[in-house]
């Protein structure tokens, strides 16, 4: 049974320079837009960080055999045996994905990402001076699907030299099957273009769903793909900045060590590797089974919320805790309707437009916070809809 008495209460957070909570000069708002917990974290990992603190030295870090055993570990717990040679650790999955960029593209070289996706991975691509290629996903049924055809093409068209995969994908909440992966992968071989999975909600994956590590689907798929991954979204220590990357092989792993050395994301924090290896443990196994089922109690709360309402739709959640909410019915655009909600229910979330032209139309709506605070929200967000 899921121990509620971790998750019911929000530590305060607003006044404690918390990026979040500390956006605007309203204090009335309640924040349910970054990708973060309002959740403390789980014992065991601040259990680990007090006792690093305890050493009066916070100087550059050595990243010890623990760290790289931890993620062997967690990994191979969804049936992918990756080895500690295969792993580089660096400050954030953003940093990662832009050296990754640098090392395997070239300016002018074209990405592929599957939209609505996350709003960094546009950023990530235009600074290394290569080319956004946007294919939209498919809803059917009140989920996101692959138009396979239609990213054949694009691939073929544009000349693409890698896809940035988000597995489970941010925001529209699909955690990939086997199967769709495979064809993704199968698809990138034919044309050689390298996979680039970001894999770090992989945590968060909703009962009745099973995440798939991109590289677990066998040599093949291994041998044409990077996998980008962290503990931070999982288990809410984001600003630990740490962060890591895998790949078998070799060439490729020289060719990113390079990038990250280039952008100078290269050192980690100290506190940032007890927290993996707390994190990656029996006990926070533990901490997040529980923290998966209480994140899909706010879900069905949200969905019944929505099923109530005809101008509102929404997207089934199977992985993240980012709930995608179709607000296409109500007349109006997402920007006008985000700023009322804003500004009327004191309520932010975050505008679909901000993850491509295919997320207008909806709303992303963080759940990982207290379940009062998902029922105040929606309350204030339903006196809006119904003028």
């Amino acid at each position: 049974m899921v121990r509620k008495e971790l998750f019911d209460t929000a530590p305060a957070r607003r006044g404690t320079g918390c990026y979040k909570w500390d956006n605007g000069d309203d204090a009335d708002v309640l924040e349910m837009w970054v990708a973060e917990m309002d959740f403390a974290i789980a014992p065991n990992i601040a259990e680990a960080i007090g006792r690093r603190a305890q050493h009066p030295v916070y100087g550059y870090t050595k990243i010890r055999r623990e760290a790289y055993d931890a993620v062997v570990g967690w990994q191979a717990a969804s049936a992918w045996a990756v080895k500690p040679e295969w792993i580089q650790f660096t400050t954030g999955v953003v940093p990662a994905l832009s050296a990754v960029i640098k090392a395997l593209a070239k300016p002018g070289e074209a990405v592929l990402l599957l939209t609505p996706v996350y709003n960094c991975f546009f950023s990530s691509i235009r600074n290394n001076g290569c080319e956004v290629v946007e294919c939209p996903l498919v809803r059917e049924g009140g989920r996101y699907v692959v138009d396979y055809e239609a990213m054949e093409r694009a691939i073929e068209e544009r000349g693409v030299r890698l896809y940035v995969l988000c597995n489970p994908h941010n925001p529209v909440g699909r955690v990939w099957a086997a199967e769709e992966l495979r064809r993704m992968g199968d698809i990138c071989k034919r044309h050689g273009v390298v996979v680039v999975s970001d894999e770090i909600h992989s945590g968060i994956v909703m009962p009745g769903h099973m995440f798939t590590p991109f590289g677990s689907l066998g040599d093949e798929y291994m041998d044409n793909s990077v996998v980008l991954s962290s503990a931070s979204k999982s288990f809410n220590i984001a600003g630990l900045q740490l962060s890591y990357i895998i790949t078998n092989n070799r060439t490729r792993y020289e060719q990113i060590d390079r990038a990250i050395n280039i952008n100078e994301v290269c050192d980690v924090n100290p506190f940032g590797v007890e927290a993996l290896i707390a994190a990656y443990s029996a006990e926070g196994k533990a901490w997040l089974d529980d923290l998966n089922e209480y994140v899909g109690g706010n879900f069905e709360i949200l969905k019944q919320f929505a099923a109530e309402r005809p101008s509102l739709g929404l997207t089934e959640l199977e992985g993240t805790y980012l709930a995608w909410l179709d607000i296409s019915r109500t007349g109006q655009t997402t920007k006008e309707l985000w700023r009322k909600l804003l500004t009327e229910a004191k309520v932010r979330f975050s505008p679909g437009t901000i993850y491509g032209a295919a997320g207008e139309g909806f709303l992303r709506i963080n759940l990982a916070c207290p379940r009062d605070m998902v029922k105040e929200a929606l309350r204030r967000v339903g006196t809006v809809i119904a003028r």
